[in-house]
Parts: structure tokens; C-alpha cells; sequence
């Protein structure tokens, strides 16, 4: 993982994402995840098109202009970011694996929540569920990438280790979908992130996307697609360790579900940006 690299991503769209457009909301963060309230930030001279409900008439009184209150979201938003391994998030593209894009976009979640003073607390799905107290900034990072380092998923460098035994993910699908829906219960935002290859219970997961605060990332490589890539491709069956060739010319998967909080993002893709795009 190049943490410069997202660095570079945070100042590219800083710019727009962190743009005092009005007195409610600033920011890709604070324009997605509601906050609980409003704070006073400052007064402004009143022009044509302001709320007249935010007028401060006693200071207007004592001046030569009329005046209005400008606020910000009162934040403490609770981000909730389910990280879901499996052995096939080590499947990428040009040397990027989808683990790698994964966790990328989490060290980005945390640079912006230092910005929008949001917490983002992560929840790793792997042999056990680990569950990272809420952080933001660079702070939350650090927690993130030490953790990433003990499960042995990356080395002092921060790239991938591609070792399958350190990626099993033993937990019942509706274990995951339960800790899930606790967290909803409780008006958390919660972002699932993963590529949804251990999934069974479609009709389970299908409902839990109607939820008003949920949104669900799956990350796809041009493989799991298919995309333009006519060729024999070889595996081995679980079961009987035999080898199983299968022809993927012309075929292409359709999106698992067509739903609004659905969304999915190829690692073969600029993902960092999408996904900034996508959560807006």
C-alpha cells in the first residue's frame, strides 16, 4: 500500500470535498452522513437568496447591514466499516490486488474522517471478528495498519502478503449480517467492504440493502467480470483437489443486486476516485 498515493488522492479532492458550500453541510462526509444538529460558526452579511429565518435582527439592528447566523453539522458521526476477507480478495489486476484497493480505501476513509472530525470504527471479518475502536486521521490509520501487520495481511512496507492461510474466514454469513443489523439498529452509517464471494443468503443481503443508513462496496477484478478476457482459466475443485478448466470467452456476470446503497468498484479502476464518487 502507497499511503503517498492517497495522500496525493486526499489533496487532489480536498479542494471540493471540504468546500464550505453553505452553512449546512461541507464536505463528501458531511453532505452523505447526517450529523445530530447544527453549530454556530460565524455571521455574514445577508444577500438576496439567504434564509430569512437566520437573520440576526438584534445585530442587524446595531449596524449599518443585515446579518444572518451561519452554521455547521454538529458531526460525532459514527462510521461503521465492515472489512469481509476471503481468500479471492488476493485476485487483482496489474499487480493490485483487491485486498490492496480494500485497504486503500479504508486508510482514505480515515484521512477524511480527520477531516470532517468523524470516527470511523473498522470491523475485520477473518478467522474471528476484530472490532477497531472508532479513529479518525492518521491516528485511526495507525490502529488499522498495526492490526494489519499482526494478522500478518501486509508486511512493514505495507504491501499485500499473498498467503491464503492468513485470510480464513470462518464466520457464518448470518453472524456477519446480524452484527450488521445491530449496528443499523443503532442509526450507525455502516459501509460493507469486500467482494461478497462467501455470500449465500442473497435474499438476506438483498433486504439488508434497503436499509435507510447502509451501503454496501463490492470490489471486482476484470476476472470475477470477465471483462474482455477470452481465455481458458484453470482451478481446482475444493473437494476432490482436482483441476477444473473453464472457458470465460463471452461470458459476463451481472451486477449481484440493483439496488441504490449497491455499488461496484474494479480494482482495474481508478477505485479511490470511484469510490469518493460513489459515496457522494
Amino acid at each position: 500500500m502507497n499511503l503517498k498515493e492517497i495522500e496525493r488522492v486526499v489533496g487532489m479532492i480536498q479542494s471540493h470535498i471540504f468546500k464550505n458550500s453553505n452553512a449546512y453541510a461541507t464536505g463528501m462526509l458531511k453532505s452523505h452522513f447526517r450529523g445530530s444538529g447544527l453549530q454556530f460558526r460565524e455571521h455574514q452579511i445577508y444577500v438576496p437568496g439567504d434564509d430569512v429565518r437566520f437573520i440576526d435582527w438584534k445585530l442587524s439592528a446595531r449596524s449599518d447591514h443585515t446579518y444572518i447566523k451561519t452554521f455547521e453539522e454538529d458531526r460525532n458521526v459514527e462510521i461503521v466499516v465492515f472489512l469481509d476477507f476471503s481468500q479471492t480478495l488476493f485476485y487483482g489486476y496489474n499487480q493490485v490486488s483487491k485486498l490492496q484497493a480494500l485497504i486503500e480505501i479504508i486508510a482514505l476513509l480515515y484521512l477524511l474522517a480527520g477531516e470532517t472530525h468523524d470516527a470511523i470504527r473498522v470491523i475485520i471479518w477473518a478467522n474471528k471478528t476484530i472490532n477497531l475502536p472508532p479513529k479518525k486521521g492518521k491516528e485511526g490509520l495507525t490502529l488499522f495498519i498495526s492490526m494489519l501487520e499482526k494478522l500478518n495481511v501486509i508486511d512493514a512496507d505495507g504491501k499485500v502478503i499473498i498467503s491464503e492461510k492468513n485470510i480464513n474466514n470462518i464466520l457464518p454469513e448470518l453472524s456477519k449480517v446480524a452484527q450488521i443489523k445491530a449496528f443499523l439498529a443503532r442509526r450507525k452509517e455502516v459501509i460493507y467492504l469486500g467482494d461478497l464471494s462467501l455470500m449465500k443468503e442473497r435474499n438476506v443481503w438483498d433486504k439488508l440493502l434497503d436499509k435507510k443508513h447502509m451501503h454496501c462496496f463490492r470490489i471486482f477484478s476484470p476476472v470475477d467480470k470477465n471483462i474482455g478476457m477470452p481465455f481458458l482459466f484453470k482451478t481446482k475443485n475444493a473437494a476432490t483437489g482436482k483441476s477444473i478448466i473453464s472457458d470465460l470467452k463471452g461470458s459476463t456476470e451481472q451486477a449481484l443486486f440493483v439496488k441504490e446503497r449497491f455499488k461496484e468498484i474494479g480494482v482495474h479502476e481508478r477505485y479511490l476516485e470511484r469510490f469518493v464518487r460513489e459515496l457522494v
